[in-house]
């Protein structure tokens, strides 16, 4: 069975974008070392997976990227959570309107690569909420925005797996549900 890994930037304070939902805060620390280890984590994935905030965003980018992420986000089949949005026309995407946990047990037991979620903010929170994450891929920017968009809505343990500091200052964490 495949696994679901949420793979997301966050802040120190525990927030993945500002109050108005800009991430432009994580470009300081993205550093080539920073770069390689996120392209690794996309070109590990089956299935990318999103809710629609992230998708408009990426879908108006990547399509016509020449960035090292440009291929996997472009190759690699893309399902949009939304109960809104009637068209995906990015290459390879789909929308998904159902339930969201029948919709992820159903890709979970599809062969195949793990499946990557990128969030927005709500989205994350809601797989963490529901429980549907295998393996969380925090990358911790050195940055404090002091209020913004949290990343858990919910208490939860976690069993730390790996850890990898970066030039740039940002720390890559992997954990595991406990």
């Amino acid at each position: 069975m495949r696994k679901l890994v949420l793979k997301i930037s966050v802040s120190v304070d525990g927030f993945v974008g500002t109050d108005s939902g800009s991430v432009d805060w994580i470009f300081a620390s993205l550093t080539d070392d920073a770069t390689a280890w996120l392209a690794q984590t996309l070109r590990e994935a089956g299935t990318h997976i999103m809710g629609r905030t992230a998708y408009l965003g990426m879908a108006a980018h990547w399509p016509t990227s020449t960035e090292v992420f440009a291929a996997p986000m472009n190759n690699i089949p893309k399902v949009v959570f939304s109960r809104t949005l009637k068209d995906a026309d990015w290459a390879g995407s789909r929308i998904a309107d159902g339930d969201l946990a029948t919709e992820i047990a159903r890709l979970k037991q599809q062969p195949g690569k793990d499946i990557l979620a990128h969030g927005g903010a709500g989205f994350a929170r809601s797989l963490s909420r529901l429980r549907l994450v295998d393996e969380y891929r925090l990358l911790v920017h050195p940055v404090v925005l002091g209020s913004g968009l949290p990343m858990f809505a919910d208490p939860m343990d976690l069993r730390l797996i790996n850890t990898t500091a970066f030039s740039g200052g940002a720390i890559a964490h992997v954990y595991r549900p406990a």
